[in-house]
């Protein structure tokens, strides 16, 4: 979905998309039930939080550097390929509530695209994202985040 923006080479080497600590914990993507019975199946040890027809992960322990990795994260990437969630797909990009409106941001914390002018990461969405983002929220609103701050505010949802 980014892949005029991100290389696909980039994001295999970061990874940092993946990977959680107590204070982004949040930031876990909402998988949907069928990608959910994906996990299970490879790693039956998963556990989910049901959320507005979605599910999140539940995060109970993190390893020896306070972190929490994405179960489906192997030694070469996604198990789930193509198949990824939907906040996954658009990362560093997210849609978040702020002040009752829905809106695109982005998670600094991307070095790749966080470097890009705002102009080129906003034409990204200009170009179509924007549009199929609000338009899978519509369908479902489970992946809204509330409004964190630190996230710039590139685009609100036309009224």
């Amino acid at each position: 979905m980014l892949k005029g923006l991100l290389s696909p080479d980039s994001c295999a080497q970061c990874r940092l998309c993946c990977v959680f600590d107590r204070y982004d914990v949040w930031e876990t993507p909402v998988f949907t039930p069928e990608l959910r019975e994906r996990i299970l199946a490879a790693r039956p040890e998963t556990e989910f939080i049901a959320r507005d027809g979605g599910y999140m992960l539940r995060v109970r322990e993190f390893d020896s550097e306070g972190l929490f990795s994405c179960p489906a994260l192997t030694s070469t990437g996604c198990m789930l390929g193509d198949d990824k969630p939907f906040d996954c797909r658009i990362w560093p990009y997210r849609i978040m509530e702020v002040g009752g409106r829905r809106a695109v941001t982005i998670a600094s914390i991307c070095e790749e695209l966080y470097r890009r002018p705002l102009s080129e990461l906003v034409g990204f969405l200009k170009n179509g994202l924007a549009e199929e983002i609000f338009r899978y929220a519509d369908a479902h609103p489970e992946i809204v985040k509330p409004y964190y701050e630190g996230y710039p505010v590139l685009m609100f949802e036309k009224k």
